[in-house]
């Protein structure tokens, strides 16, 4: 299995898995490429650091909510492994950038001001820290870690 950094002409970059390098260059000149982001089909492969295996296995991880179990295909997530999920989650990936309110590094701050009554209720994303995401959690305030690629315009 190939793990090939990829880059579309919106400049949106994102992982494709491939057979080899001539399964990409073959997908790719058939227009089955695409960026899951914006669905633009001009795809460019980027330069990118191997992965050395050396023997070593990690301990086992359990699966969580926030870490989905892995496939019979070389361990891949789930999502990572079928196109229809892929495209599925960047459904809802879109979905969660157009009803959500970008509210950059104030995210706790306004989770807070919401939890606590202070300004009306309503769907925000942003960035914290992870201490500080744990701290929400403790104060019973609900927190859904996301990709940061959520803070870049989806086409």
């Amino acid at each position: 299995m190939k793990v090939l950094d990829l880059k579309c002409t919106q400049q949106h970059v994102f992982e494709g898995w491939f057979a080899s390098e001539d399964d990409f260059q073959s997908q790719r000149e058939r227009g089955l490429v695409s960026c899951p982001l914006c669905g633009d089909a001009s795809v460019d492969k980027q330069l990118s650091a191997p992965r050395l295996n050396l023997g070593a296995s990690p301990a086992p991880v359990a699966p969580t909510a926030s870490t989905p179990a892995p496939t019979a295909e070389a361990g891949l997530p789930a999502v990572m492994a079928d196109p229809h999920l892929q495209a599925a989650w960047m459904k809802v990936m879109r979905e969660a950038v157009a009803r959500t309110e970008d509210v950059g590094e104030r995210f706790a701050e306004v989770a807070r001001q919401m939890h606590y009554g202070e300004t009306e209720e309503r769907g925000i994303r942003g960035r914290t820290s992870a201490k500080e995401a744990v701290e929400l959690l403790e104060e019973g305030i609900t927190v859904l870690p996301l990709p940061d690629s959520l803070n870049e315009p989806l086409q």
